[in-house]
C-alpha cells in the first residue's frame, strides 16, 4: 500500500468512530477540490444523438433538425457522459468524499435534482470539454428517505473551447430510515369521468370505453374520444390477455404501503390498448418486455381491490426469459 493509500485509509478508520461534527468538518474539506480537468465528451454533438433525445422527449421543435439544426439545450449533461466504461482522468476527490459518507453508514445514494445555464447553443461538431468541482456538502440533513448529507457538483462547459453551459447536480447520501409497520394502499381518485371504471374493478371486470362515434377503444377513461371527439361512449370488457410493453423496478422512495422492490409494468391488452399495473407473479428481477401475463383482481384490504397482471409460466419457466418451451398457462410462482 502506497503512502498516500495508508493516509486515506487511515482516514476513513478515523471516520468510523467520529462524531456528526467531526464529520462535518472532513466533508466540508472537500469542498472545492477538483473532481474532472479537462474531461472530453466521448462524442462530438451529432444529429443522431440529438434525434435519438427528441424522439425519446417527444419534442418536435423544427430548431433542432436541418442544416442549422441546434442540440436541445437540456442536453447539455447527456454530451459530458461517460457511459458504462466511465472517464479516464477523474480525480480521486469525489470517490473518497463518497468512501467517507459510505463509512458512516450514509451508503444510500439517490439523485434529487439539477440546474443549469446554457451560454451558448451547442451544435453537430461541437467538441465538448468540461471541468468539474465539489461545490458544497450540507450540514446534516433528515428527510423521508433517511438522514444524510447533500452533495452537489458543479461541471463548466465548453463547446470548442468557448464557454458552453454550467451543470449543477446534486444527490443525496443517506441512511435509510427504518421502515414504518405497512400502511394502507392511497386510494384512487374517483370522479365522474372515471367511476365506471372503478365500479366494474369492484365486480371484477376490466372495463375499456369505446367511442360510439369512431369505434375506437380508449384507456384511460376520458370524457370525450381522443380521435374524433365524440362526447358518447360505451364500453367493453377486455379479455384480460396481455404483455409487457415497458416496465420499471421501484427501489425508492420506501412508502409503508409498499414493499420495495417491485416491478410497475405497461401492459399492452390484446385489445389493443394499455394499462399500467403491477406485475405479480414473479420476482421484480425476472419480469422481461413481451412476456404474456393474465389480469386478475388483488384484495388490498377490506375496501381496496385493484387489478393486477400475473405472469404466464411455460412448463415452469417465465415465460418471454429465452428458455421457455410449451404452452403458456395463467398460474404463475407467487
Amino acid at each position: 500500500m502506497s503512502g498516500e493509500q495508508g493516509k486515506r485509509a487511515e482516514s476513513r478508520a478515523g471516520n468510523r468512530s467520529d462524531g456528526p461534527d467531526e464529520l462535518y468538518g472532513r466533508l466540508k474539506a472537500y469542498e472545492g477540490r477538483v473532481a474532472a480537468v479537462a474531461a472530453v465528451g466521448k462524442d462530438r454533438v451529432n444529429e443522431a444523438m440529438i434525434r435519438h433525445w427528441c424522439e425519446a422527449m417527444g419534442d418536435t421543435n423544427p430548431a433542432y433538425e436541418g442544416p442549422d439544426a441546434v442540440a436541445p439545450p437540456t442536453m447539455l449533461q447527456a454530451w459530458t457522459m461517460g457511459g458504462l466504461s466511465g472517464h479516464t482522468g477523474r480525480s480521486e476527490a469525489f470517490d473518497e468524499l463518497l468512501g467517507l459518507l459510505d463509512d458512516a453508514g450514509y451508503t444510500s445514494v439517490v439523485a434529487t435534482d439539477c440546474e443549469q445555464e446554457y451560454l451558448r447553443p451547442l451544435r453537430p461538431g461541437d467538441e465538448i470539454t468540461f471541468d468539474a468541482v465539489i461545490e458544497s456538502v450540507s450540514e446534516r440533513k433528515t428527510t423521508r428517505l433517511g438522514t444524510g448529507h447533500f452533495v452537489t457538483t458543479r461541471m463548466d462547459v465548453r463547446a470548442g473551447g468557448d464557454p458552453a453551459g454550467t451543470h449543477r447536480f446534486r444527490i443525496l447520501k443517506y441512511a435509510p430510515a427504518r421502515r414504518t409497520p405497512k400502511g394502507r394502499r392511497p386510494r384512487p381518485v374517483v370522479n365522474r369521468d372515471n367511476a365506471g371504471f372503478w365500479e366494474g374493478v369492484g365486480r371484477h371486470r376490466l372495463l375499456i370505453q369505446r367511442c360510439t362515434g369512431c369505434r375506437a377503444l380508449r384507456f384511460p377513461w376520458l370524457p370525450g374520444c381522443n380521435a374524433c371527439g365524440c362526447p358518447e361512449w360505451d364500453t367493453v370488457e377486455a379479455s384480460g390477455e396481455g404483455t409487457v410493453y415497458s416496465y420499471v423496478v421501484m427501489h425508492h422512495p420506501p412508502f409503508p404501503a409498499f414493499d420495495p422492490p417491485y416491478a410497475v409494468g405497461l401492459i399492452e391488452l390484446a385489445e389493443g390498448v394499455r394499462i399500467v399495473s403491477n406485475v405479480v407473479g414473479v420476482p421484480h428481477d425476472q419480469v422481461r418486455i413481451g412476456m404474456p401475463v393474465r389480469l386478475e383482481f388483488q384484495r388490498c384490504d377490506e375496501e381496496l381491490e385493484l387489478p393486477v397482471f400475473r405472469a404466464g409460466v411455460v412448463d415452469g419457466a417465465v415465460a418471454g426469459d429465452g428458455s421457455a418451451r410449451g404452452a403458456v398457462t395463467a398460474g404463475g410462482a407467487s
